[in-house]
């Protein structure tokens, strides 16, 4: 039986924009707001942030049910929206992504070095993300180009059902060999991030800096007024704690803190979800 004192975290399950790419996680917001408005449909930036993470078709239904994108729907077409509308939507916005995430594919600065220290320390690198297969074909090779190399990436459109459900994060452990499931780490930027990792059994990190809920470019970090940017940064903790992050980190290059903290729980038998939760400091 395993030593509790030499317990190990042995994989990270990484999200994909917002996390390791796109910093502020933009294309999709982009997509969104640019494939509904091909539908005479108005949805702010704000609103297309809204449930950031799910799967693209889901995040579609789930924008029309709201109560301003579901009347801006009826307004321009004279009826409710229906599954044919959610397909026409989606192909709309698949196509457009195809074009644009290759603007938004290289690492964000630090993700290189910061995963070649976690696999150093032997720990595995899955992913999982709320793109389709023919999306990450597009991000995919040019993240590797720049360095990032994770050894699963596992899109929702292979599931019965992405995020929040836990199959895609089952499917990384699966073909990383590795398992119970509070041996890995799901990382992201957004809530169904949160959700999906503890609906797993993962322990779950959020990340600040980059994240959609943020919803901040790398510019309007560095220049925004500190007081107002540790507002914004505060509601972020809050959004995630309150969903049951285990820990809140600044910036994603703030992991490995994070999981030495993560693997001292473990020695003394804390599992995630449990006990302490924790906001990492940079």
């Amino acid at each position: 039986m395993e030593n509790e004192k030499t317990k190990t975290i042995r994989a990270v399950i990484f999200d994909w924009a917002g996390t390791v790419v796109d910093y502020g996680c933009f294309a999709p917001i982009y997509g969104l707001v640019e494939a509904f408005k091909a539908f005479d449909i108005d949805v702010s930036l704000d609103t297309a942030r809204q449930d950031m993470g799910l799967a693209k078709r889901d995040h579609i239904r789930k924008l029309l049910a709201t109560p301003s994108v579901g009347e801006g729907f009826r307004t321009a077409h004279g009826r409710s929206s229906t599954e044919n509308d959610i397909d026409a939507i989606h192909q709309h916005l698949e196509a457009g992504l195809l074009v644009r995430l290759r603007d938004f594919a290289v690492p964000i600065h630090g993700v290189v070095d910061m995963v070649s220290e976690l696999t150093s320390a032997g720990i595995q690198i899955g992913s999982t993300t709320g793109y389709t297969r023919p999306m990450m074909d597009v991000i995919l090779p040019i993240a590797m180009e720049a360095g990032y190399r994770p050894q699963v990436v596992v899109t929702s459109s292979e599931v019965p059902t992405g995020r929040p459900a836990p199959w895609m994060c089952f499917e990384n452990a699966k073909r990383l060999g590795v398992y119970p499931m509070d041996r890995l780490v799901k990382v992201g930027d957004t809530l169904v991030d949160v959700d999906e990792g503890r609906n797993a059994g993962m322990w779950t990190v959020g990340v600040i800096e980059g994240s959609n809920l943020l919803g901040l470019s790398r510019s309007e970090v560095i220049t925004m007024k500190p007081n107002d940017l540790e507002l914004r940064k505060e509601h972020v903790v809050e959004q995630m704690m309150s969903r049951g992050a285990d820990i809140v980190i600044d910036r994603i290059v703030d992991l490995p803190d994070a999981i030495k903290s993560i693997e001292q729980r473990l020695a003394l038998g804390g599992r995630p979800g449990e006990g302490q939760r924790e906001l990492a400091q940079a």
